[in-house]
């Protein structure tokens, strides 16, 4: 699914349940942060820049660049070698931004992505809910 689309669906479910803007971007960074967690082990070093005006998600993962066969986490560290493909005039101690696409991911994380992005939709709305009635406690209504 293109990131356009993904935007747009989520658009168009923030309608249907009458979230504003800023809190659904909030909600799926966080849900973006979880699945990105679940897969790398730590969300620290990624970026994510949700642009709902274009429809745009970008997921940025930043390591430091140190010398072959010296890689003690291949999260936060690149060997020169491979950061070299990308660009090559990477030097050893420099950070390497790199785009991490949504199929990189994996369809399971996405699948878990779909399903925890789902469970803090209704929790938001239940909290909703929750606050609309609790401003009308020990009012008496006839239906």
């Amino acid at each position: 699914m293109e990131n356009i689309a993904l935007i747009e669906s989520f658009s168009e479910f923030k309608d249907d349940k009458s979230i504003d803007r800023v809190t659904l971007m909030a909600i799926l960074e966080e849900v973006f942060r979880a699945a990105l967690k679940r897969k790398y082990g730590s969300d620290d070093n990624f970026d994510i820049i949700i642009n709902p005006d274009k429809g745009d998600l970008e997921i940025w993962r930043n390591r430091v660049v140190v010398e072959d066969g010296e890689v003690e986490d291949p999260n936060e560290e690149i060997s020169l070698s491979a950061a070299r493909k990308i660009e090559p005039d990477f030097e050893v101690g420099e950070d390497v931004s790199e785009e991490v696409k949504l199929e990189d991911l994996g369809r399971r994380a996405i699948l878990a992505l779909r399903q925890n992005l789902i469970s803090k939709i209704h929790e938001h709305d239940n909290t909703n809910v929750f606050k609309q009635f609790k401003d009308l406690e020990g009012e008496i209504y006839s239906a």
